[in-house]
Parts: structure tokens; sequence; C-alpha cells
């Protein structure tokens, strides 16, 4: 493509497939017939003009002209973003009847295009300063799928702007000065519809009416006090986090049966209950409220459920009744200080167990067998025994930094055959040979681990147990005297050392120095 157009390369210098079109652009080009400049400060006039998609950025073009791209009549992609582009004269890109995608974002357009081809399929204005949108703006657009207009200015939406757009399937209002809606959008088969960011505070009656193929909405980040009524059933994910809801009646979206993603953290939710209602639901996000209880009545199809950062103290088996799907259950944050033994035990998929920064005393008896990940950080452990982990067969991170532990047997090692990653550092460790001793354990064994520092005794406090010299060399001068002991004790009768009250079995471990 590139030597078909040597016209355009003769006029530049050529360089490693680069050529340089003014002291200040660059260009290049490949066989897709793709050009991509940067630095320009005019569309180049030396584009070649069989050229399908066109990319420019970080450019200084502060106006795109009639006559920018006439010649190009097979555009069919055309990108301009980060170039301080200001305005667009009528009719720029009518006569680009191939063209399927424009992209003018991170602009300083401040209204919508107009006249543009009618063959047009993706739209994308966003973080330019457009503050209003009018009746003529998609005139003709019918092919229009994609409508990206987040980070703008624009404060109202009138329905005659979007009366041209039967085929719209996704629009992006993110970001704007919204603050209420009139009338309903007719946009029949709308499947993606985003308002995040604004300042709606309700939406009128049957507003959502039309959107009968809607399946993603996205309302986060808004003043809403109540759910909208009238939500389309075809929906599947309903986004509705950072707003003030105190309450959500689950009664009023019973009718969303196909809903599988419900998320409503940071709000000001007292207490949630019933969402057996949606019986399809998989993720249920209620970070950031103010729930004093975990959700009772979850469905049974639930995979994901986040209550941290809020202000549960109790976690019963009542809680996870029937949750069988669940894999991913996130309680962090919380002021968690009673965990029923076995209250877990009805999640017999649950691999990601988070309950760092409450205010257990020691880890959860009869934990799922099928956890992967168990998150203990910011507690109040102090022991870590067999009993808690001697089902987690399966577990490969265990994170227990920050708590009260001074002790850890090797021995509740040998009950995590894959544990990959352990984290210990925060602990007031008491680094005692048997602690190096589980630390030879943890390296035989190839997991990576966080050790942390030690608190006692004195003369080893501030030093890291997993990597000290110092420590490792006691312990090792502390092992020769035994072994000499042990060279005394062969020179006696076997019953003898029997009688003694000695063990025979040579568990000792000789530490090198690293």
């Amino acid at each position: 493509y590139c030597i078909a157009h040597s016209f355009l390369l003769s006029l530049c210098s050529y360089s490693s497939g680069l050529f340089v079109c003014a002291a200040a652009i660059r260009c290049s080009c490949d066989p897709a017939r793709s050009v991509q400049c940067y630095r320009a400060t005019e569309i180049p006039r030396e584009i070649p003009f069989t050229t399908r998609r066109l990319y420019i950025s970080h450019s200084k073009i502060k106006q795109l002209q009639f006559t920018d791209f006439r010649r190009m009549s097979v555009l069919e992609e055309l990108v301009l973003s980060c170039s301080g582009t200001e305005s667009i004269e009528n009719n720029t890109f009518k006569a680009l009847s191939t063209l399927k995608s424009l992209e003018l974002c991170k602009n300083q357009l401040k209204q919508i295009p107009t006249f543009l081809p009618s063959g047009l399929e993706i739209l994308r204005l966003a973080d330019n300063s457009i503050n209003a949108l009018h009746a003529s703006d998609f005139a003709g657009l019918m092919k229009l799928r994609v409508l990206d207009l987040r980070n703008n200015l624009i404060a109202t939406l009138p329905p005659s702007a979007f009366s041209s757009l039967y085929n719209l399937q996704s629009l992006i209002l993110d970001g704007n000065n919204l603050e209420s809606v009139s009338a309903p959008l007719r946009l029949p088969r709308l499947k993606y519809l985003s308002m995040a960011d604004n300042k709606l505070n309700s939406f009128p009656t049957n507003f959502f009416a039309s959107f009968q193929s809607l399946h993603f909405l996205s309302l986060s980040g808004n003043f809403l006090t109540k759910l909208p009524l009238d939500l389309p059933k075809s929906l599947l994910s309903l986004k509705l986090e950072k707003n003030q809801l105190k309450m959500v009646r689950l009664r009023d979206v019973k009718h969303l049966e196909n809903l599988s993603e419900f998320l409503l953290s940071e709000n000001q939710l007292i207490s949630i209950d019933g969402a057996q209602v949606l019986p399809n639901l998989t993720t249920l996000e209620l970070s950031k409220n103010q729930l004093h209880t975990v959700p009772l009545r979850l469905p049974s199809r639930l995979q994901k459920l986040d209550c941290s950062n809020n202000l549960i103290q109790r976690v019963t088996a009542q809680d996870f009744q029937g949750l069988q799907d669940l894999k991913h259950l996130f309680l962090d944050n919380n002021s968690v200080s009673t965990f029923e033994a076995g209250a877990l035990q009805q999640c017999a998929q649950l691999s990601n167990l988070a309950l760092e920064q409450n205010l257990l005393s020691s880890i959860p008896l009869r934990l799922p067998d099928t956890l992967a990940r168990l998150d203990l950080k910011g507690n109040d452990i102090e022991d870590v025994g067999e009993q808690e982990l001697k089902d987690l067969k399966q577990l490969q991170v265990l994170n227990l930094r920050n708590n009260k532990i001074s002790l850890l047997d090797r021995k509740v090692l040998e009950y995590l055959p894959r544990l990959r990653h352990l984290y210990l550092d925060g602990n007031p460790w008491n680094c005692t040979c048997d602690l190096l001793r589980t630390r030879r354990a943890l390296v035989a064994k190839g997991t990576d681990v966080r050790g942390g520092q030690c608190a006692a005794p004195a003369q080893s406090r501030g030093e890291s147990w997993m990597s000290s010299k110092k420590i490792l060399q006691q312990c090792k001068d502390n092992l020769s005297s035994t072994e000499r002991g042990k060279e005394d004790r062969k020179k006696m009768k076997p019953n003898e050392a029997s009688s003694a009250g000695v063990n025979t079995d040579d568990d000792y471990y000789d530490y090198e120095l690293d």
C-alpha cells in the first residue's frame, strides 16, 4: 500500500516505516490501507485517496474544513482525538458515503457536527464541551448503533433529538449535567444505556417503558433516593452505585426475572431482604452501605456477594442457606466478631473468602474445603491451629497480616498442600528456632512468604525471620550443640536411650545460611 503510493512518500522523508510530511507531522501507513498521524496542525493533503482508516491524535487542528476529506471516497473509519478541535465546517463529513465509524473524542467541540453521513454506525464524541442536543443533530442516521456522548456538558435530553435513531443499541451519557429527564426516549432496539455520574434524582413514569430490548442500565453516581419504576423486564444488569438510596423494595423489581447483576454499593441502605424474587441473580454488590446483618433470603444462583464496608457483626449459618453456587464472598471491613462454625458449609463452590479488617479472635471453624483464597488480614487472631485449616486442601493464598500471631507450627502447613502465597507480616513474632523450622518447611514447599519482623526475643527484635542471617546462625549453632548431644547418646544402649525418655526420631533440620 505504501509502495503503491510512492508519490506520498516522495514528498516525505521515509525511515523505518515512517514518513514525515512536515517538520512536525509524522504519519505511518500499512498494507491494510490505514494511516496514522500525530503532531499535525491540519489534515495532511498527501494522505492516499484509497485510505480506509485514518487515525489522527495528539495534534493541533483547531478547525476541520469541508475540503479536508473530499478526496477520501472510500474512508470507513475516522478517528481524530486529542487534537484541540473546536469547530467543524458544515458538510465536512457529508460526502463520506462509506464512513461507518467517526470518533472525535477529547477535543473542544461545542456542538454535534452537522450533516453526518447516513451510513454512520458508530459516533463517539466523548470528552468535549457539547452543551445541548437539537432535533436535527442525528437526523437521517437510521443505521447508527453506538452513540457515545460521555463527559460533555449536556443538561437536557430532548426526545426529538433521538427520533431518527431507530437502530441505536448503545447510548452513553455518563458525566454530563443531566438533572432531570422529561419524556421517554423512543429507542426500541437499545440494549445498553449508561447515564452514570450526572445529577439525576428521579425519572418520570414510563420513562423506561419503551426500552423493551434493554439489557444493561447504569444510573450510578446520581442523586436517586428510590428505585426507578417500570424498568424493562429484559434487563440483565442494573447498576445503582453511589446514589442516596436508603431503602430498596425488591417487590418493585420482581418482574426483572432475567436480572443477573445488581450493584447497589455506596448508598445508605440499612437492610435489604428478599432478593430471592430475582431468581437468576448471580452478582449482588452491597459494599459501603449501613447494613447490620447479612441480607436474608438470597437467590440460590448467587455466585458473588459483596457486603464489605458495612456494620455487620455476626455471621450465621442461616445467612447462607441454599447458596450452593456462591463462589466469591466479601465481608471485609465490617465489625464481625462472631462467625458461627460451619456457617458456610452449604456454599459448596466457595473459592474466595474475604474477612480482612474485622474483629475475629480466631480463624472460623469448618470453612468450605473448596477455598482457594482466604483473607484474614487485620483481625485479632492469636493462634493458627490444625482444626481451623485441616480441611483446606485447595487453599492457594492465605493472608494473616496484621494480627496477633506469635507462633506458627510447621505441622499446620502439612494440611495446605497447594499453598502458594502466605502473608504473615505485621504480627508480633516470637522468633524461636521452632519458627525457623517452619521457615524451612515453607521454603521447601516453594511458598511465596511475607514473613514480617520479630517482636521477641529482645536480641532478634526488628529482624526479618524469613531472611535474617543472624537468627539463622543462632539456630544453626543451637542445633550443632544438639547434634553433639546426639553423638553422646549414640554410645548409650538402645534400652538406655529409651529409658531416658529420649525421642530417637530425627526431626531436626540443619539450617544453612542463605
